[in-house]
């Protein structure tokens, strides 16, 4: 059982480490430094270990370096689960999606380097790639908190018809949300503006970049489905009395409310990089809590 206890807070720790790696890919695309290693993978700019290297290339290189980190961890993860939990049991489930998504993962980071969908890229075939990579992330997320979850206690899940439609549809609205959000940024990144009055003129100009003109949307998407994610999850702590649910619903709300306001605040200085960097990890614990408050709801204890 010690080594199941100290398995748990390794899996919350790789969780947390993901976050941070999560949040430094955005500093490297906010930064646009995501062409600091050239077109090359996994060396960079031809090297193991880059000489003389520029600001950018130091960035993309930390990145990448603590990307290698993280895969490392995750192996650890997942040998550590098949060693310390029987056959058949959840833990090992979550680990073993955990290995698989962060080599996705790394594939995906892969393409975009080699594929240039990087720096000052603004193809549309960025947006898709963009989109297929945070859907991955999102995934990689839930279900490294999933197994640090199960390690800690969390019981098996199987989805309850009078919870599944609405949480399902939650969680999903919360993934259009994100994929909305990162093309923002780009397009706060690729196109910055000077003032509120400049980016609604650039926003409506039907001259105006696809990223730009996607921009406007954001917002209403993120009131949408935070007033949905806040219902659903109202609907189902009033269903289900449980303390667990009771803790997580109150943390989702509260989080959804912060980053609402985060976001606006964001909007009003111009999406500095400091704030983009807020606002996703906060992003990011709002879809961390979302998918373990579904988990608790939908647990057979």
């Amino acid at each position: 059982m010690t080594g199941q206890r100290s398995f748990a807070r390794f899996a919350w720790g790789v969780l947390a480490y993901n976050i941070f790696v999560v949040v430094w890919g955005a500093f490297v695309r906010a930064t646009g430094s995501g062409a600091g290693c050239g077109n090359h993978w996994p060396m960079c700019n031809g090297q193991v270990v880059p000489r003389a290297p520029q600001l950018a290339t130091l960035i993309e290189f930390a990145h990448r370096a603590t990307s290698g980190i993280d895969l490392i961890a995750i192996v650890i993860l997942v040998v550590w689960a098949f060693r310390a939990y029987p056959k058949g049991h959840r833990v090992r489930l979550g680990a073993a999606l955990s290995g698989f998504f962060i080599v996705t993962e790394a594939l995906i980071g892969a393409g975009l380097v080699l594929f240039e969908h990087v720096a000052k890229n603004a193809s549309t075939a960025r947006a898709f790639s963009l989109s297929i990579h945070l859907m991955n992330t999102f995934t990689l997320l839930a279900v490294l908190a999933l197994t640090a979850w199960w390690a800690s206690g969390g019981a098996p899940i199987s989805p309850r018809p009078a919870h599944q439609g609405l949480l399902v549809a939650a969680l999903a609205g919360l993934v259009v949300l994100g994929i909305s959000g990162a093309i923002t940024a780009l397009g706060d990144t690729l196109f910055p503006v000077t003032s509120l009055s400049a980016g609604f003129s650039q926003d409506f100009s039907p001259t105006a970049h696809l990223f730009v003109r996607l921009r406007v949307f954001h917002p209403g998407i993120a009131i949408a489905a935070t007033v949905f994610l806040l219902f659903a999850v109202g609907r189902v702590m009033k269903q289900s009395p449980g303390q667990g649910t009771q803790k997580l619903g109150l943390a989702v709300m509260a989080l959804a409310f912060i980053q609402l306001m985060i976001g606006a605040l964001n909007l009003a200085l111009l999406a500095p990089v400091s704030m983009q960097l807020v606002h996703l990890a906060l992003g990011d614990f709002l879809w961390i809590a979302t998918v373990l408050f579904t988990a608790e709801a939908w647990s057979r204890s």
